[in-house]
């Protein structure tokens, strides 16, 4: 699970427990629109922090280069694929934009996109909140790899 420059700290702190909690690994890439010792992601995150693994990526292309095997699917309303008819694996990095903007083009058009998926909404409707969002994908890749740490 990849956070793009996260800018609200309690939805990172939402993040760090659900890679607890399911043995995700949480990517976040900077900058952030907050610093992480403050008390709103150390509250939302509970007392998870040292149960999740979360890496610091100074930029996109940074955490990418580190995965090179790896599949990169990016989140977003725009997508028209909805994000059941992905068969995820293990490896796959699942890219979620900031709040409230969403990834922007320079991530939606870099050559690592494997593809767009969106998690579908009633119309007219803008987004989900980022953790929510992140919760819903996490679980769908875990659920298709049998429930099995480290998805």
């Amino acid at each position: 699970m990849v956070y793009h420059e996260p800018r609200i700290p309690g939805n990172t702190g939402s993040a760090i427990r659900l890679a607890a909690v399911t043995g995700a690994r949480l990517h976040v890439v900077e900058p952030l629109g907050f610093d992480l010792s403050e008390a709103k992601v150390k509250r939302a995150g509970l007392d998870y922090h040292d149960l999740a693994v979360m890496d610091i990526h100074p930029s996109f292309d940074a955490l990418v280069d580190l995965y090179p095997d790896s599949r990169v699917f990016a989140f977003t309303t725009r997508a028209t694929v909805p994000f059941t008819e992905v068969t995820y694996s293990p490896t796959d990095l699942l890219v979620f934009g900031p709040e409230p903007t969403g990834l922007d083009d320079a991530v939606l058009n870099h050559p690592r996109i494997t593809g767009e998926v969106r998690i579908p909404m009633l119309p007219g409707l803008r987004s989900l909140n980022l953790t929510n969002s992140a919760s819903i994908a996490v679980y769908e890749a875990w659920r298709q790899n049998g429930f099995r740490e480290g998805v």
